[in-house]
């Protein structure tokens, strides 16, 4: 079979505006490049697919998409610099980033795919990017996982609901039958309730109030902790007012909160001070992966680079994850989709039980509200925690290979 019945349904349906909500792992990005594709093969077209970033882009979609033309024998010129590949028939596929709107605009295009669409700018969309579909008669695929209530592809979907230029589908992860219902078990262990029903389920979530709002006192705070301590996990946040350390231990999946460091008016050379005269213990620090490049202390090294001379055993990413992912790596071990507990913080921590308590997000948005100071204690713990137990998995589905 080509093609999964509901990937199927989308990509038979003939409406100009498409819109996919769909859970992970659906297949969205095999659906986008055969889309691209398909449209492509017409002569002189101009096909653009446009992720939130341009790392993203080339990341998701640049080496698969390599991959197909070439079986198929389409490639002319292939740039990789710019990611546009020009097909003998005289037609391009470009990919874009959505972070540079300027390159987006002055093209007439004949087909537009837009993925992970609710974590883009709805500027890029309504004043750059539409207006290259008209004089063409273009057509477009929005692809992504939804966002909540309050972010503009609720509203695109429930457009494509009644607007007769516009088709919106919507599938779970389990409909998309590329996962095994076993790995869709296995995530509820893995992330909150919310989390979970946002993406696999495919809901449209709404996000107002507290961030952390799996966190219940009466379950996820201890008044101390006796256990032998051989290795403690700082998540660490880089800030100068101020700088922010989180203490834990890790017991399998379960994890302690035992301590807190605030220093005002510091650096990281401080902050490492601090830590050797609290512990005399194996420490492996888990910074904010700006420290690669970031300093904070005078002298010229990276805060990475004093991490490591002060002999700390250092991990971090080489790019900073994404904000919800560090939030959901914290909500699920709060109290995962099984309503399972997991975190616990001791009551001595008052800065982080506050900060947890207290973080919201902007009104309307998914955004972390970090103007009240909430965050960094937030940050810090949500670092340690998402390198530990990440959330993403990549689940490899079985590709269909065809192209019409």
């Amino acid at each position: 079979m080509p093609y999964t019945k509901p990937q199927a349904q989308v990509i038979n349906d003939k409406s100009r505006f498409r819109i996919l909500i769909s859970g992970r792992r659906f297949g969205k990005t095999f659906l986008a490049i055969n889309e691209l594709a398909r449209f492509a093969r017409f002569p002189s077209k101009k096909v653009w697919y446009v992720a939130p970033t341009y790392r993203q882009a080339k990341s998701i979609c640049w080496t698969e998409l390599e991959q197909r033309l070439r079986a198929h024998n389409w490639i002319e010129d292939i740039n990789n610099s710019d990611l546009t590949v020009t097909l003998r028939n005289h037609s391009r596929i470009s990919l874009r980033g959505a972070d540079n709107e300027n390159s987006l605009r002055g093209v007439g295009l004949d087909f537009l795919v837009m993925d992970e669409f609710s974590d883009i700018n709805p500027v890029a969309w309504y004043e750059v990017l539409r207006p290259t579909l008209s004089d063409t008669q273009g057509h477009a695929l929005f692809c992504g996982t939804p966002r909540g209530f309050g972010n503009w592809s609720y509203d695109l979907y429930t457009k494509g609901l009644s607007d007769k230029e516009w088709k919106s589908f919507k599938f779970t992860t389990l409909e998309g039958m590329q996962v095994p219902p076993e790995e869709i078990e296995q995530a509820k262990d893995d992330l909150d309730e919310r989390t979970f029903q946002q993406e696999y389920l495919a809901s449209f979530v709404n996000y107002s109030g507290m961030i952390y709002y799996n966190f219940d006192r009466s379950k996820n705070l201890i008044d101390n902790y006796k256990k032998k301590i051989l290795t403690l996990h700082i998540g660490l946040d880089f800030n100068v007012d101020p700088m922010c350390a989180v203490v834990c231990v890790i017991e399998k999946d379960k994890i302690y909160v035992i301590d807190e460091i605030q220093i005002w008016s510091s650096n990281t050379n401080e902050m490492v001070d601090e830590i050797k005269q609290r512990y005399k213990k194996n420490i492996v620090i888990y910074p904010d992966p700006s420290a690669r490049q970031r300093k904070t202390s005078a002298g010229g090294m990276t805060d990475l680079a004093i991490l490591k001379n002060a002999g700390f055993e250092v991990k971090c990413k080489n790019s900073a994850p994404l904000v919800r992912d560090r939030i959901n790596s914290v909500n699920a071990k709060l109290k995962n989709a099984k309503g399972q507990h997991s975190l616990f913080i001791l009551n001595s921590c008052k800065n982080v039980i506050k900060s947890i308590e207290r973080q919201i997000y902007k009104e309307g948005t998914h955004v972390p509200d970090k103007d009240s100071g909430y965050d960094h204690f937030n940050d810090a713990l949500g670092y340690m925690l998402e390198y530990n137990f990440p959330l993403r998995r990549d689940f490899k589905p079985n590709p269909p290979t065809r192209w019409s």
